[in-house]
This record gives structure tokens, C-alpha cells and sequence, in this order.
């Protein structure tokens, strides 16, 4: 971690130091400040308080909304709600991971996507979608998926 980041890290510690129960806060401001929670994160966050790196770790490794390692530039959610499921999820995470070089859910190697599933989106009636930095792609097949992909 940079300087720059281990100052911000340990700002958004002091903002939190007299509250009870801090852990969870100071996990979820590191990550909206810097879109994952490093491995430096952690250990400066057991340095200035009273976690163990173990607890931190077991905390936010418990939340599905913690992430551990760098997001991609582009995050994508594939929907597997039932609409989506019975509609075409499958065919859409398999052209998605053939396109993009996946073997499973995670960051490119170029570090250009991150691919996730996520329960369901909301968007029934345009299954099977995916949503890409917020914005939903409905009726998804497979020329349209590689499309949308060669458009980032």
C-alpha cells in the first residue's frame, strides 16, 4: 500500500476510534474509499486497534459484500434469479467466461472485468440479464453478450 492509501486507511480508523463495535464500519468505508479491502488495509487496521488480522479476515470474509482482492474497471453481474436461470443464465456466464478468458468467477487477468452472480437483478421480464456498472442488459443471447463485451 502506498503512502497515500496507509494515510486514508488509518484516517478513516481515527474516525471511527470512539465508537463501539467498529470493526464492520471501518471495513465498509475502506472499501467504498478504495473498491476492496487489501491485505495492507488489514494489517493496518490489526496495527491500530485491538482486532486480530484473523478476525478482520473471519468478518469480512464472512459479508458477501467485502471484497479481498482489486476489482476489475468494469464489474459485471449475471443474474441467476429463477426468470434468468430458467431463461438462459447458464448461456449467458458461459459466453460471458469463454469471451473474457474465465475459468470462474473473478477479475480478468488484465484487470478489465469483474464478473459476479448475483441473486436476482429485478428484472424479470427481460431475462436473462446481466448488469454491467449499473446498467442492465435484458434478453440477453449469445451474439448480443459478445456485442455488448466488444463494446467496453
Amino acid at each position: 500500500m502506498d503512502t497515500k492509501n496507509a494515510l486514508s486507511v488509518e484516517e478513516i480508523i481515527q474516525k471511527h476510534s470512539n465508537e463501539k463495535g467498529t470493526l464492520i464500519p471501518i471495513l465498509q468505508e475502506i472499501q467504498e474509499s478504495f473498491g476492496y479491502i487489501s491485505k495492507d488495509a488489514i494489517e493496518t487496521i490489526s496495527r491500530l486497534t485491538n482486532y486480530a488480522e484473523s478476525d478482520i479476515y473471519g468478518v469480512a470474509t464472512f459479508y458477501s459484500q467485502f471484497k479481498l482482492e482489486e476489482p476489475g474497471l468494469h464489474n459485471i453481474k449475471i443474474c441467476q434469479g429463477t426468470a434468468c436461470h430458467v431463461n438462459g443464465a447458464d448461456t449467458v456466464k458461459d459466453v460471458i467466461f469463454e469471451e473474457l478468458k474465465l475459468i470462474d468467477y473473478g477479475t480478468t487477468d488484465d484487470k478489465k472485468f469483474t464478473v459476479e452472480h448475483v441473486a436476482c437483478l429485478g428484472c424479470c421480464s427481460l431475462a436473462p440479464v446481466m448488469m454491467i456498472d449499473g446498467v442492465v442488459y435484458g434478453k440477453l443471447t449469445p451474439d448480443k453478450i459478445r456485442k455488448i463485451l466488444k463494446s467496453f
